[in-house]
């Protein structure tokens, strides 16, 4: 599918961002698809099994094109003595919930192997997030027939990925939930959506999707006036029905306890934007950079605090919209966007 009728195809320019960890399900995508939209899985954490499994699944859901996204590895510049000393201050959150923290080991996310899947039974579209990925990899895709989209936060990413042969670059702004896409976390990404948006048009000539803080039809106006070819939007669709999100973490996002979200590397090691809770506010300053080994030392946490209802302890993460996030299903979200443009 060629760069424009990728996008000009759609019946509405929504595009649900790829969630890792569980929210993005095969069934969210089929009923962003089926509303007109285009919808990612999201391979982050998977094993290859579990992300053909869904590709599979999803195979037998919709006939309409859909997107798979994976992690390009970062590389490992954790310091060893701040890992061991994080796991200890995180012991007594692990001994109370009755776990033990994880192992703070290091991995790529199965990514060659990912990829390979991907060349040998390609989807129409393949997004990237945490770098970009090697030229010959874009053009392996491109022979493959996906169209590739490469996550920006800055100006200079986006030259990069653009020179790399990107289809497409999805610009997140600040105002986005979970994690940053910045291809180095050595700072937070601070730069709000409409400027970022108007920074790389200037600078690219390929295909914009806009992401962070778009929850309605008004925000979807916004960034394609500002350029954009459509929106992305992953808070929005937390929870609906076909979301796989926890349910503590559905319920947080409509707790009025919960006032404001934060970036933080608490619960990864890597910046993410979340609901401000108890396990944010006291461990965001201790944190170090160390993704994924902190993110695989608090899993068992995370687990655990999840099946308790714990919201305390969870990750929530949430865009700087989520007080809009209704409990409705996909199709009436885009639904909604769809009316109102």
């Amino acid at each position: 599918m060629g760069v424009l009728c990728m996008w000009d195809g759609l019946d509405v320019p929504v595009v649900a961002a790829p969630m890792a960890g569980g929210a993005s399900t095969p069934e969210l995508v089929a009923a962003v698809n089926a509303a007109g939209g285009l919808g990612f899985l999201a391979g982050g954490y998977l094993s290859v099994a579990e992300l053909t499994g869904q590709i599979s699944r999803l195979r037998t859901l919709t006939d309409r094109p859909f997107g798979v996204n994976l992690f390009v590895p970062d590389p490992d510049t954790a310091d060893p003595a701040a890992i061991d000393a994080y796991r200890r201050r995180l012991r007594p959150e692990a001994e109370r919930l009755g776990v033990e923290p994880g192992e703070p080991r290091w991995d790529d996310d199965e990514y060659p192997v990912k990829l390979a899947a991907l060349f040998a039974n390609p989807v129409a579209v393949v997004g990237f997030t945490f770098g970009c990925p090697a030229p010959a990899d874009i053009a392996t895709l491109h022979r493959a027939g996906s169209h590739v989209v490469v996550t920006v936060t800055t100006v200079e990413e986006a030259r990069a990925a653009a020179d790399a042969g990107a289809d497409t670059l999805c610009v997140q702004g600040a105002e986005a939930g979970g994690h940053q896409g910045s291809f180095q976390d050595t700072y937070e990404r601070t730069t709000p959506l409409s400027e970022l948006l108007a920074e790389v048009r200037q600078a690219v000539r390929v295909p914009l999707l806009a992401a962070g803080g778009i929850a309605d039809g008004a925000a979807v106006r916004r960034v394609l006036c500002g350029g954009a070819a459509a929106a992305q939007m992953g808070t929005a669709f937390l929870r609906t029905p076909e979301s796989g999100a926890r349910q503590a973490h559905k319920d947080a996002l409509a707790d009025p306890r919960f006032t404001r979200t934060a970036v933080t590397r608490a619960f990864s090691g890597r910046r993410a934007r979340g609901l401000v809770n108890r396990f944010l506010t006291e461990h965001d300053g201790i944190a170090p950079s160390g993704y994924p080994r902190v993110h695989h030392m608090t899993a068992p946490i995370r687990a655990a605090a999840a099946r308790a209802g714990d919201a305390d302890t969870l990750h929530l993460w949430a865009g700087a919209c989520y007080a809009t996030a209704a409990e409705r299903p996909a199709a009436e979200v885009v639904g909604a966007i769809a009316e109102a443009l």
